[in-house]
């Protein structure tokens, strides 16, 4: 396992104007686990442009309908267990490193269709972002509680708006 590499990826959390966290439930998981848009990043792709274009992909939000906050610095790395290691992505990668951006929402409810061509989500809602931890897939709190970490100040910021 150790010799596969990470796939990089990037991430994006998505926030409300009262600060509310978009996730969505996976199509491909039993679990009630849920997870904010990501997607890996194309050779050559940069990331911002990635994270933009699997919003679309994910969401069917379109990009006037959102402002780029902040990016977190530095990368984000989380390791498949090792049940999943072989299994997904074609066996290809170990877990992902990822890059993450902070967005704001500025369309309406409506502007939201995960029906889309190669739909990942089967429902989608707003929670509050101390919530993403306990509704992750496991092996991914540690990530998200970074994510989160990194992006406390502005959460809080856009909280006293």
């Amino acid at each position: 396992m150790t010799d596969l590499p990470y796939r990089p990826c990037a991430g994006i959390m998505l926030i409300d104007r009262t600060g509310r966290v978009f996730v969505g439930q996976r199509m491909d998981s039993t679990l009630e686990a849920w997870q904010m848009p990501q997607g890996g990043i194309d050779p050559g792709e940069e990331p911002l442009t990635a994270a933009m274009r699997e919003l679309g992909e994910e969401t069917g939000i379109a990009p006037d309908k959102v402002e780029l906050i902040e990016a977190a610095d530095g990368d984000f790395v989380y390791d498949l267990p090792p049940e999943l290691v072989g299994k997904v992505w074609k066996g290809r990668w170990r877990g992902q490193t990822q890059r993450w951006f902070l967005f704001r929402f500025l369309g309406e409810d409506t502007d939201i269709d995960i029906a889309t061509a190669h739909q990942e989500f089967r429902a989608w809602r707003w929670i509050e972002p101390d919530d993403l931890p306990r509704l992750i897939v496991p092996f991914k709190r540690a990530l998200y509680e970074a994510v989160l970490a990194a992006f406390r100040p502005r959460l809080d910021a856009e909280r006293a708006r």
